[in-house]
């Protein structure tokens, strides 16, 4: 054991800190963290941590810069107070997308944000649904990969939608999406998408049958919504009956709400590991899914060193 379980939470998400704690039945830990007036992060922890095993639960979303520091400061700070083992909770990696070398002189941020995230003082990583499994190595640390897949199947068959076919909206997403369409013994489809700039997509053709058919488009991040409105675009245009989407990531930035509003798509579900209280009012189709419950269990197994791979569906 690592001693007494505490909780923390930074600035970017203080409801999903108080869902988990509420699950886990613990208090959530007092820290006082504030920017100076020329934009410097401060970060005091305001309890005793010695000997104590510290999970962070901070995911790095907008201002995506200005979280991850936050973050990396409580990291220094918990180890130089001693706590015994410091455990970085990221519900949503940012920097994901930057994964690879895919073009001259570009550098691979993912792998950067791992290292710093290292640095910093995290003996371990819990994160969800990164955007690349592969990421996991980027860490030199140990890392629990959850994924968001039992909520999202509870939700989709809470909805009791017949004669469905769950379509992966490019080929990143085919494992995934082909995972949750057998547990549901839906059927599937497939969009080939050619990204031709950043946050620019152009989907170029399906591969399945969607006509007369109820869907369900299935994507880890929604960002800026192209994707998936080019997505709905196409199999609208091939017969598709309904159309719902699911997101496991809420970036929702830019133009999204307003592509999300503006396409015939019925509803899409979104899961909490980014904050989106503020976007459900103005986006009516928009259904927030709370993954606290998940991400307290793991921390729980965690804390008392028995198995999480049971979570790991």
């Amino acid at each position: 054991m690592y001693g007494e379980l505490k909780i923390f939470g930074g600035r970017s998400h203080p409801q999903l800190v108080d869902e988990i704690c509420s699950y886990l039945n613990v208090p959530s830990g007092k820290v006082t963290a504030y920017n100076f007036s020329d934009g410097e992060s401060f970060c005091q922890i305001d309890e005793n941590v010695r000997g104590s095993d510290v999970f962070i639960v901070q995911p790095t979303c907008q201002p995506v810069n200005e979280n991850l520091v936050e973050l990396l400061i409580m990291l220094d700070a918990f180890k130089r107070s001693s706590a015994s083992r410091i455990t970085a909770v990221l519900p949503y990696y940012g920097y994901a997308r930057q994964d690879k070398k895919d073009k001259p002189r570009v550098p691979i941020t993912a792998k950067l944000v791992a290292d710093l995230i290292s640095r910093a003082g995290a003996d371990r990583v819990l994160t969800m649904d990164l955007h690349a499994p592969q990421i996991q190595g980027f860490f030199d640390v140990p890392v629990d990969h959850l994924f968001a897949a039992p909520v999202l199947l509870e939700a989709i068959r809470e909805l009791n939608i017949p004669n469905l076919v769950l379509v992966a909206p490019d080929a990143g997403g085919v494992e995934r999406t082909r995972a949750i369409a057998k547990r549901l013994q839906a059927g599937l489809a497939i969009v080939d998408k050619r990204r031709v700039a950043p946050n620019t997509a152009e989907v170029m053709h399906l591969i399945g049958e969607v006509e007369g058919r109820n869907t369900l488009i299935l994507d880890d991040i929604i960002d800026t919504a192209g994707t998936l409105a080019k997505t709905v675009e196409l199999i609208h245009a091939k017969g598709a009956e309904r159309i719902l989407a699911v997101g496991i990531h809420g970036v929702l930035s830019g133009p999204a709400l307003q592509r999300l509003e503006e396409s015939p798509i019925e509803t899409i579900l979104i899961t909490n590991t980014i904050p989106v209280d503020d976007k459900l009012s103005r986006c009516h189709k928009l259904r927030s899914l709370s993954v606290a419950p998940l991400l307290g269990e793991a921390i729980r197994r965690i804390h008392e060193n028995s198995s999480v791979s049971s979570l790991f569906v």
